[in-house]
């Protein structure tokens, strides 16, 4: 958030408590939420893929009711609500396709993107069919895209964002870690997978938030309250492989998204 908006709003801030304790201003709250305009974009983790519910207007791009930007609108009530994030979506798609209600009034953004530019979806793919030596490699392949050509490709997508609106704030959210070491789990990948596969999602989110630093960007780490709720956990948040629907397989579920996105999000917006 910008120094001048964070000024206006603690401004605001302490003008509603002394209008509360004269009795008039009984509506700031609200007015000061509904006046908001808010866009989210990004990939699948935004869109919704795993809770559900889809928007059928959505198409391919599999927007649900249960995905964390439409219980935040819901749950506050901006003056006007976008929703562009889409299954699948790369930088370069958030960047030629996501950013036409952004404007010089929007005061909110949210976006999650990077792990498709990095390869996840191979990545998983490549560890459940094929070797343990092949799902490292994949995944060491994963880390040097990463190092070498994510940054600059953030780096795209956050200038465009500021180009189109330049006042709003802007919240990048992480990825959570897939899997509960020692947990539940007694088939499927090893113990190295997945320690790999988890230090990669944790190698994304120190690069992605680095970069969102750069531009002045709050990063929101979903890390934390994923914690207890991974793959092996138990009262997982995740999905593992669905072989029913794989689109889902590691993607947050309606609980993820309502426990652990939503709350990130709120705690930062």
């Amino acid at each position: 958030m910008k120094l001048s908006r964070f000024a206006a709003f603690s401004s605001a801030l302490l003008l509603g408590g002394v209008l509360a304790l004269t009795g008039a201003g009984q509506a700031h709250a609200t007015d000061t939420a509904q006046s908001l305009d808010y866009v989210a974009l990004g990939d699948s983790y935004s869109s919704g893929v795993g809770a559900g519910s889809y928007d059928s207007a959505s198409g391919n791009c599999l927007r649900s009711t249960r995905a964390y930007p439409q219980l935040w609108a819901a749950a506050h009530s901006p003056s006007s609500f976008a929703f562009t994030a889409c299954a699948g979506a790369r930088t370069g798609d958030v960047t030629a396709t996501q950013l036409d209600p952004l404007n010089s009034a929007t005061d909110l953004v949210s976006v999650t993107i990077g792990g498709n530019d990095a390869g996840f979806s191979d990545v998983m793919t490549t560890c459940v069919l094929q070797s343990e030596a092949s799902c490292l490699a994949r995944i060491a392949t994963a880390r040097a895209y990463v190092d070498s050509t994510l940054p600059g490709q953030l780096d795209q997508v956050y200038s465009a964002i500021s180009a189109k609106a330049p006042a709003a704030q802007v919240v990048v959210l992480g990825y959570p870690r897939f899997y509960k070491l020692g947990g539940s789990c007694l088939i499927g990948l090893s113990e190295k997978e997945r320690a790999a596969i988890n230090g990669a999602s944790e190698y994304l989110n120190a690069a992605t938030a680095k970069r969102a630093a750069d531009h002045g960007y709050d990063f929101a780490d979903v890390v934390p309250v994923f914690t207890g709720h991974e793959i092996c956990s138990g009262a997982a948040w995740l999905h593992s492989v669905n072989w029913t629907n794989i689109v889902e397989s590691y993607h947050p579920n309606a609980a993820g998204q309502s426990g652990g996105y939503l709350p990130t999000l709120t705690a930062h917006a």
